[in-house]
């Protein structure tokens, strides 16, 4: 295994387990660390020149890191919306990286394209009675993650479990937030699939690009 996933695996470990004892100042500093490693990871395990693909990843993977980060200096809604903000960039962004690979993805097939679509809309409907005036904002991200995870199929199945790990961790942070519904230990389902959808994203990208000299590759499809 890379280093900087080595090292992420026992940070990301940290933190969940900071987040499931409620040591809320080790989950903070922990957190704002998972993005950096990640992407470190990354940049380590590709060569020069890095294509589209890689730097548009590691651009999501910046966005990623600023929703990680504002939470911790903003508290209430402005602490949320700039985190809403951050992560819809990097929802904007994966896309965009993954589009040359539509063909490859479930894009091309309707049929498959339907749980998804419903997925979006039954959290955006779950949501909607607590959302109040972020309707729309939630309403425009669940349409934009749900369009990356249908892409990030074209990465193969790593990608795409990746994307809908994402769903499933954007859609806990929407019910949560949103007074539907919260699990025992939220945060840690929370981010525990988070970061599990980064790193198999991650993983997916190294597995489409040839890896750096001397370095290990990456997870495939």
């Amino acid at each position: 295994m890379p280093a900087a996933l080595s090292v992420l695996a026992v940070i990301g470990s940290i933190h969940l387990l900071a987040q499931l004892l409620g040591s809320a100042l080790v989950a903070d500093i922990t957190q704002v660390l998972l993005m950096p490693l990640l992407a470190a990871a990354l940049w380590r395990g590709t060569r020069p020149p890095r294509d589209t693909l890689v730097r548009l990843t590691l651009l999501a993977l910046g966005f990623s890191w600023l929703g990680d980060t504002i939470p911790r200096f903003l508290d209430g809604d402005p602490g949320f919306l700039g985190m809403l903000g951050s992560f819809l960039g990097a929802q904007l962004v994966y896309p965009i990286a993954f589009w040359p690979r539509w063909r490859r993805s479930l894009l091309v097939r309707p049929l498959a394209v339907l749980p998804y679509l419903l997925v979006a809309a039954a959290v955006v409907v779950l949501s909607a009675p607590g959302a109040g005036v972020l309707l729309p904002a939630v309403m425009v991200y669940a349409g934009v993650l749900c369009v990356m995870a249908l892409l990030a199929t074209g990465l193969g199945r790593l990608g795409g479990l990746g994307g809908a790990m994402f769903i499933v961790s954007d859609s806990l942070i929407a019910l949560d937030a949103f007074g539907t519904l919260t699990l025992p230990a939220h945060s840690v389902w929370v981010m525990a699939t988070y970061l599990a959808a980064q790193v198999m994203l991650v993983l997916a990208v190294r597995g489409r690009i040839p890896p750096a000299a001397g370095g290990a590759q990456g997870g495939t499809s």
